[in-house]
């Protein structure tokens, strides 16, 4: 724990990590940290870097696949108050990286920004959602984008404004080692025309996907005019099982873990699924998952 003194507080050693992800996959992270402050949050990253450490952040664990055999770095997760705090301006929020999609989601409606609503039922964290530009057909996060502050893996702290931002399908510039917080700006609406719109897209949406204790992961991205879901339909997946691993018989883009799963029952699924619909279809899925 010497590459860490004096960070005892917020460094843990040899900790799980498979109760930190949908999946529920995942061994132990040599090093896992919950920094409190930016300036911990920098200091941790210039130790690890100096020390030649790989380094991963990790939000919510939404679409997230570990390796069962764990991941032998530093794994950094913005759970603390100040990366997870939300403030309303006139024309939008301010949101830390760390905060929960459904948070930021739920508070734009009751505020009445309009657009936010579309992403109900999704799960993740700001950091994450801005990191792949998380979509929907209603539209995506990135397009609501002010300014987000980014901080490098040489533990740099820079802003970078709308116009220095791409965004695209499940697909942004912000690939820096973390996102500290975001500022947004929205339409307004009455809110309770922004209310009733997220209850009804939570309920369509939460009836078509696996149940909520459900170990799973949203697979492959969209392809062309068609969903991922519509793709794996017509090529027959559901049914699919790798080991502990299967097709979800509500959605087949969504793979569900079962008791014993691992990240090979997974990465397995990923190749036969991705098989089945090549030779039935000609279509090459791209894959959604973050893979350690």
């Amino acid at each position: 724990m010497s590459l860490f003194a004096g960070l005892e507080h917020v460094v843990q050693q040899d900790v799980p990590l498979a109760s930190f992800n949908s999946l529920r996959i995942g061994g132990n992270a040599a090093y896992f940290a919950v920094p409190t402050s930016q300036a911990e949050l920098q200091e941790l990253v210039r130790r690890a870097r100096a020390a030649g450490m790989p380094m991963r952040v990790l939000g919510d664990g939404a679409n997230v696949l570990i390796p069962s055999q764990g991941w032998h770095g530093l794994v950094i997760q913005l759970s603390a108050p100040d990366f997870t705090a939300i403030s309303v301006t006139a024309n939008g929020l301010n949101v830390g990286g760390g905060t929960k999609l459904a948070h930021f989601v739920s508070m734009a409606a009751r505020e009445g920004f309009k657009g936010p609503e579309q992403l109900v039922g999704i799960p993740g964290t700001i950091g994450g959602a801005l990191h792949v530009n998380t979509s929907t057909t209603g539209g995506n996060i990135g397009a609501w984008v002010k300014q987000a502050t980014v901080l490098t893996a040489a533990g740099e702290v820079l802003v970078r404004k709308r116009e220095q931002l791409n965004f695209s399908y499940r697909q942004s510039s912000l690939n820096e080692l973390a996102i500290i917080a975001a500022e947004f700006e929205f339409e307004r609406e009455p809110s309770e025309l922004v209310v009733r719109r997220m209850q009804k897209l939570w309920i369509v949406r939460k009836s078509k996907q696996p149940l909520l204790d459900e170990p799973c992961a949203y697979v492959f991205k969209d392809h062309g005019g068609s969903t991922a879901t519509q793709v794996l339909t017509k090529a027959g997946a559901q049914g699919m099982k790798s080991g502990a691993v299967e097709v979800s018989d509500r959605d087949p883009n969504f793979f569900v873990a079962r008791q014993g799963a691992t990240s090979a029952d997974f990465l397995d699924l990923v190749a036969k699924t991705k098989q089945q619909v090549l030779d039935r279809l000609a279509i090459e899925l791209e894959l959604a998952v973050d893979v350690w």
